[in-house]
């Protein structure tokens, strides 16, 4: 059984979460198994071992997750990404418009070095919002955005291509 097979059968589907008609990709069964993270961060970390990464940047919350492992991987900083108001530090902020509202995202002040090349993560790429926030807030660092890493991308909704803009590969363990 392939990686992608085995993460497939091990993600929970749950109906109507957070609102009725959604179908919620539960990523918190894989955590359980400690075997199968390790072998999903060295399956992540693959397309992304050959490029000169410098830092990895998390997107809350889930993307914390392997964006860590990934950063350690790697053997880069783990930068995370948090919603407004989370930090305790200074911070530089990026709004984006969400299918049902705005949304504001922020990192400290400083996590970036200019010019460094910066991996964004989270679990899931969905319409790309969050994820091209976190590419925003890369390049007002003047870092550059080197690639995004996700666990799940739902093909359907084409949120990559709105990241192909920032950076050439947007890698996805797993397409629905």
């Amino acid at each position: 059984m392939t990686i992608q097979e085995r993460v497939k059968a091990t993600i929970r589907d749950v109906p109507d979460f957070p609102k009725p008609g959604i179908l919620f990709k539960d990523i918190t069964p894989i955590l359980e198994n400690p075997v199968l993270c390790r072998e999903i961060t060295l399956e992540l970390t693959k397309a992304f071992h050959n490029m000169e990464i410098d830092a990895v940047v998390g997107v809350e919350s889930r993307g914390f997750l392997f964006g860590m492992l990934l950063a350690q991987s790697l053997n880069v900083p783990f930068v995370p990404v948090r919603k407004a108001g989370k930090l305790p530090y200074e911070t530089i902020q990026h709004s984006y418009t969400l299918e049902y509202g705005e949304a504001t995202v922020e990192m400290h002040v400083g996590a970036l070095k200019p010019e460094w090349n910066v991996l964004v993560h989270d679990d899931l790429l969905a319409t790309g919002g969050t994820a091209v926030a976190a590419a925003e807030l890369i390049m007002k660092q003047q870092a550059h955005v080197a690639g995004f890493s996700f666990l799940i991308e739902l093909g359907f909704l084409k949120g990559r291509d709105s990241l192909l803009r920032y950076a050439p590969i947007v890698d996805s363990l797993l397409t629905y």
